[in-house]
């Protein structure tokens, strides 16, 4: 196959008449700032001003030559990977494609529209708002799109994205931006090929195991006309064939295959995530008349709901060992797609795997990723819960839209089916839970806005969707994966116990009892599920990153940047709350915007080690969010510039295969120690408990040998408060404990008897010097006083590899720097160039500090 790639694109609004320069692939949204025809969206409160470009229909056109050597190859396809999303495309001024759904790639043959020499390709994209509210008219009633903000797109209640099969988020989410564009967003090429062409090459794992694995190449091949070959398949020095007798059009070959001893594909912290490359050759007499190579790692996955005692467990199952899944929820990098370069993609998967993660998932509001996104994860053992594109909302259920959808999920399952890192599909987020079917008290109140007619049409609309077109388009095109319907959910009962709530005990729960119904963080110690794939905190970015939206007049937290760069209704208030109610009064804005971060991590804290210690019961915590698509207060750990907030670090700590975890009973007056293990091996070692003044003096010490069994959690050392502490003020005391495993401390945290709000906490001296011999890489920080959540922050971007520590007097912590890269290896040791220090007592009024 011969491949011509098209670019010199140019566009314009179609009333207009002036061509300007265009990049593709790319967006009307950034076409225009590159042309400097728009502000910065991002900036301030300009994506208000910007509203009018969704209501634009938008042209886009290039000239390119063919030449005779691709005018004689017997088909010549116009091939695009994403329009983005109604596009009539006209090749030399003839009609050629209609697009409608941006999640499909389109193809046609063009061979008698081209022409030797120069050719033309135009493409009118029409405003998916102007397409979408004659629908919503016919329709004569609205559908639930909670998050869809119509308002700030000038549509009232007119919310017309459930109508687009187009990146939910473009219309505004509870953290992102309403920016409903339009371009061509993913590659655009001519194909030529002429005797016969491989189009798709599945490993179908049918078993494997440690000793065999036993797979079938599916084959599939398009030839002009009928043709005699032979197909190779080969891999890690192994070698199948087949002879093959094709009729003209598409075929599909299946070839047995088979490895001993296969390397298995694991996920973080249970292997190695090794992988096979497989070469496909179609040859005729000798010759190679096509060829393609996919790469999988062999392995076998399991969904494992089994009844017991509490109710059915849910959990992942890979190559027959149980998988307590850490991880986060993953939404597109960017509001404009086409920014995210393959360095951010690096830079996002290697600080999954440096935070100890080993799932992501694959919100259903955004975007079946791009194929680095899923090699990322392949590479770096990261499991992948993908979901399909549908969250928050109820959807048409016409013909036409459901046969887009179809076709929609069959190309999407195809071309991600090879990848070993997605162990689950799912049909959706939240919607089964919103709607609550078979529960009048229950949801999110939609239902109770139609009729009984209504009501039925919608939900039998819903099951045509999810309980019928996506399971069937995993089972036929992913044979053996797994298909979970909508998450949260119980199970597939068709009845009212099949809706999640936090007390449920089976499937997955999306917990945010802490946050929205402002409950306290103790409640993520109450409310434990099975698997929990949502629940999470807000916190503002750093002051370096606020500052890319926001100039000094405006950083107060009621201003009005603040509050267009605050998506959740309520979300600084909440903030707010939790922060009356769990901190110190921060002494100016710009330090709460650094206690915001200490107090979301602190949140996620307890919500991490509260389902770790409780495993197996729960196998699965993925927080609420990994990233950002703009500069914005979140629930992030990390903020749209890949810059680590304090949560990231945290998750780094408390996702350690091996981990220490200290709960309190406050009613009890028992605290405990917890040691929890996702390794396959026993462990043993030494605990180590020191309570410590904050002026470093050690109160008391004790060491233990402790041991736990493979894949397992318990308490290993347990006290009265009352006992430990001895007398001492609880307000200023902490409690270290470490584990130490062969001489090594291989964790070690820090437990306060009461809320950071109530330590006395006094002004500490820290300095930061460097370690000799190390080119800079390496400090060493220490501090007079006991330092909380003491910040480094560095001239360089990049991680350090800890942040957000406690500092004990007499206890240096030794910390290494390794810089952001754009080089295959997201992070490269480096010097952090001048570093800044800051800890909680230098955030705080000073009547707040304690006396030395």
């Amino acid at each position: 196959m011969k491949l011509q790639l098209l670019d010199n694109w140019t566009f314009k609004a179609s009333d207009e008449q002036e061509w300007l320069p265009a990049r593709v692939p790319g967006c009307v949204h950034t076409d225009l700032l590159r042309n400097d025809k728009i502000q910065d969206p991002f900036y301030g409160t300009n994506e208000h001003d910007l509203q009018w470009i969704d209501k634009q229909d938008w042209e886009y056109e290039t000239s390119f030559e063919v030449s005779d050597e691709l005018m004689a190859e017997s088909r010549l396809e116009l091939v695009f990977d994403g329009l983005d999303t109604y596009a009539d495309v006209y090749v030399n001024g003839k009609a050629v494609l209609a697009a409608d759904n941006m999640f499909r790639s389109w193809k046609i043959d063009v061979k008698e529209r081209l022409v030797p020499g120069s050719n033309h390709i135009r493409i009118v994209f029409r405003s998916p708002i102007q397409e979408d509210l004659p629908k919503l008219e016919k329709l004569g009633y609205a559908l639930p799109a909670d998050n869809d903000q119509s308002e700030v797109g000038g549509l009232g209640e007119k919310k017309v994205s459930i109508f687009a099969r187009k990146a939910p988020y473009h219309y505004g989410w509870d953290w992102g931006p309403r920016f409903v564009t339009s371009g061509i967003w993913r590659e655009c090429r001519i194909e030529a090929w002429s005797e016969a062409v491989i189009r798709d090459v599945f490993i179908h794992q049918e078993q494997v195991t440690a000793s065999v694995a036993r797979m079938k190449a599916v084959v599939t091949v398009e030839v002009n006309d009928d043709f005699d070959g032979t197909l190779i398949v080969t891999t890690a020095g192994q070698k199948w064939e087949r002879k093959t007798q094709l009729t003209g059009g598409s075929n599909t070959i299946e070839l047995a295959m088979e490895i001993k001893e296969p390397k298995l594909w694991w996920c973080r912290g249970l292997g190695e995530p090794n992988l096979y490359e497989f070469r496909a050759e179609l040859q005729a007499e000798q010759r190679t008349v096509s060829h393609a190579s996919v790469r999988t790692g062999l392995r076998s996955v399991r969904l494992v709901q089994e009844a017991d005692q509490a109710g059915t467990s849910f959990y992942i199952e890979l190559n027959g060992t149980p998988v307590f899944a850490k991880g986060a929820n993953h939404i597109p990098n960017d509001s404009f797609l086409t920014e995210v370069t393959a360095e951010r993609y690096r830079h996002e998967i290697a600080s999954a795997a440096e935070s100890n993660m080993n799932m992501l998932r694959v919100w259903g509001g955004g975007i079946y990723e791009e194929d680095i996104f899923y090699e990322l994860c392949d590479e770096n053992g990261l499991m992948v819960w993908q979901d399909f594109m549908f969250a928050c909302s109820m959807y048409p259920g016409d013909e036409a839209f459901l046969n887009s959808v179809r076709l929609e999920a069959e190309e999407n399952v195809t071309r991600l089916r090879n990848h070993p890192s997605i162990v689950l599909w799912c049909g959706n987020n939240e919607i089964d839970s919103a709607w609550a079917h078979y529960d009048e008290k229950a949801g999110w109140g939609w239902k109770q806005q139609y009729s009984n007619d209504i009501r039925e049409k919608l939900w039998r609309d819903y099951e045509a969707i999810f309980h019928e077109i996506l399971p069937e388009a995993v089972g036929r095109c992913a044979p053996g994966a797994e298909y979970w319907p909508s998450s949260p959910l119980v199970s597939l009962s068709r009845d009212k116990n099949q809706h999640a709530n936090p007390e449920t005990t089976s499937g997955d729960i999306h917990y945010w009892g802490v946050w929205h119904n402002n409950e306290p963080f103790d409640n993520y110690n109450v409310y434990v599920g099975r698997f929990m794939s949502e629940y999470g905190f807000q916190s503002f970015p750093e002051p370096k990153t606020v500052r890319t939206y926001a100039g000094e007049s405006d950083m107060e937290l009621e201003s009005k940047v603040m509050l267009a760069h605050q998506k959740n209704g309520a979300g600084n208030h909440l903030i707010k709350s939790y922060m009356d109610q769990y901190m110190h009064e921060p002494k100016d804005f710009t330090s709460f915007l650094y206690m915001s971060q200490m107090q979301q991590a602190e949140a996620m804290k307890t919500a991490i080690e509260a389902h770790r210690r409780n495993k197996p019961y729960c196998m699965g915590t993925l927080y609420w969010q990994m990233n950002d698509c703009w500069p914005v207060a979140s629930w992030a750990g990390m903020d749209y510039l890949g810059r680590w907030k304090a949560l990231q670090y945290v998750a780094k700590r408390s996702f350690r295969d091996v981990c220490l975890a200290v709960e309190q009973k406050q009613e009890e007056g028992i605290v405990s120690v917890h040691l929890i293990s996702d390794v396959s091996a026993p462990i043993e070692g030494i605990l180590r408990l020191e309570l410590i003044s904050f002026e470093g003096k050690e109160l008391h010490a004790l060491s233990l040998p402790v041991q736990v069994n493979a894949q397992a959690a318990l308490i290993v050392y347990q006290t009265q408060v009352d006992e430990l502490l001895s007398g001492h003020n609880p307000s200023s005391v902490v409690l270290r404990v470490e584990l130490e495993l062969e001489g090594d401390v291989a964790d070690s945290k820090d437990h306060y008897f009461v809320t950071d709000k109530h330590l006395l906490l006094q002004t500490p001296d820290i300095t930061v010097r460097e370690v000799q011999g190390n080119g800079g890489t390496v400090v060493i920080v220490e501090s007079n006083v006991f330092a909380r959540q003491v910040w480094l922050s560095s001239e360089q971007e990049g991680i350090f590899s800890d942040n957000f520590f406690d500092l004990i007097p007499g206890k240096p912590k030794k910390i290494s720097f390794s810089s952001r890269h754009s080089s295959e290896t997201a992070f490269i040791p480096a010097s952090p160039g001048t570093v800044k220090v800051f800890s909680m007592a230098d955030c705080i009024h000073s009547e707040s500090l304690a006396a030395r």
